[in-house]
């Protein structure tokens, strides 16, 4: 982690992905973040994936480095600590991440009648308060329709929630921002993040929208083609999916050179009377093009065409499993990213910190998400200023907990 926001605390009422994406990339920069949740766990407590001693590994990945506080949310006395914690005093406190309904015993209107100048990002699911999740939401903007092979008319999920993690990065941007423009003195806001209008909103600003206005209907499934340009997977001599991308025109030049086929597309080229130095055109004549392509990956190995494409800077990638991914020295064996640590479940394993790296700044240790309630009675006294008399009575009477 970093310390770019050292001294902030931001407190979290959430669950599932979006909101514990946002606080768990605050605390990665340095914010304090507390996360309260009912005793015994909120609905993502227990969430897949789980280890086979019951621990939610979903659970410990998205809250690492959060303090947790364990109250009883059912209770009058439960839901004011939780709105005390999120109106709490301090120049650097008052900002709050939620997901709760935009009514209720957390509502905007509720909290700021405890602080006037108070921060909330609230993930919704749509914009008009209806339920909506990642996958719901994926399903109503056409996507499925546009993913899978080519001729087959059954929707295809992907697997990543891509819209709560969009949300979750957004919703920290927005917090952030909010800070700035009360620090400039413009008090405080609700921002409301539905992920109906990020997606809609991403969904335009691809160009996915007008395209549809434009022409009536939404793009048709490519299978694995790249759309508006030259990529697609090929198979090797022996038998491996190689993924070749080549948008520019020089990543276009240096894959013909490596597959030593760049007379038979000049051939090609005279043909049709075009030049394939524009994508676009790759992307139109890409069935021209891809039997070139095949018949020049058919006749060599991965292991003959890897250094040749590296040679020649050429776009690919190599598809392979995430077990094979762990052993990849880019992305997790080796990463300074990541750090073996002992997480509240006993288990130690590889665990990442802040992901963007910051070269003039030491990335600090990774810090473990924390057991449920572990830091209970130290927010309830440090935060609120309740006295050790007054935080005995509520646990005894079972509406705070201590891991």
């Amino acid at each position: 982690m970093y310390e770019l926001l050292k001294g902030l605390r931001v407190v979290e009422g959430s669950a599932f992905v979006a909101a514990p994406t946002c606080g768990l990339y605050l605390a990665q920069m340095g914010a304090e973040v507390i996360r309260f949740d009912n005793i015994g766990g909120g609905p993502d407590f227990r969430r897949w994936p789980l280890h086979e001693n019951g621990a939610s590994l979903y659970w410990e990945g998205l809250n690492k480095g959060k303090k947790s506080v364990a109250v009883d949310l059912g209770r009058p006395e439960g839901r004011e600590i939780a709105q005390r914690l999120a109106a709490a005093p301090g120049e650097d406190g008052g900002l709050f991440v939620t997901n709760f309904p935009v009514e209720g015993f957390l509502s905007y209107e509720k909290l700021q009648a405890l602080r006037h100048d108070l921060i909330c990002v609230r993930v919704m699911g749509w914009a008009d308060g209806s339920q909506g999740m990642d996958y719901t939401i994926n399903a109503a903007l056409g996507l499925p329709q546009m993913t899978g092979p080519v001729g087959d008319e059954r929707p295809v999920n992907h697997v990543l929630a891509a819209w709560d993690l969009l949300t979750g990065a957004y919703c920290a941007f927005a917090l952030v921002s909010a800070l700035l423009a009360r620090m400039r003195g413009q008090g405080g806001r609700e921002i409301r993040a539905p992920l109906s209008d990020i997606g809609a909103a991403t969904m335009a600003n691809l160009g996915f929208a007008a395209e549809t206005w434009l022409n009536g209907q939404q793009r048709p499934r490519m299978g694995n083609d790249v759309f508006g340009a030259f990529g697609r997977d090929f198979t090797t001599k022996d038998g491996e999916k190689l993924m070749l991308l080549a948008i520019t025109p020089k990543q276009w030049s240096k894959a013909l050179e490596a597959l030593g086929i760049g007379s038979e597309v000049a051939g090609l080229e005279a043909e049709i009377g075009v030049s394939f130095a524009d994508e676009g055109l790759r992307f139109t004549h890409r069935d021209r093009l891809y039997p070139l392509f095949e018949r020049a990956f058919a006749r060599k190995t991965a292991a003959e065409l890897a250094p040749a494409f590296d040679a020649g800077g050429v776009t690919w990638g190599a598809y392979q499993p995430l077990e094979a991914a762990l052993e990849d020295r880019r992305l997790f064996k080796d990463n300074p990213l990541f750090e073996a640590i002992q997480h509240p479940s006993g288990l130690t394993y590889p665990a990442p910190g802040a992901m963007g790296t910051i070269p003039q700044d030491r990335r600090g240790p990774v810090r473990p998400a924390p057991r449920l309630g572990e830091h209970t009675d130290e927010v309830l006294a440090e935060v609120l200023g309740l006295g050790s008399g007054e935080i005995a009575r509520l646990h005894d009477a079972g509406v705070v907990a201590q891991a």
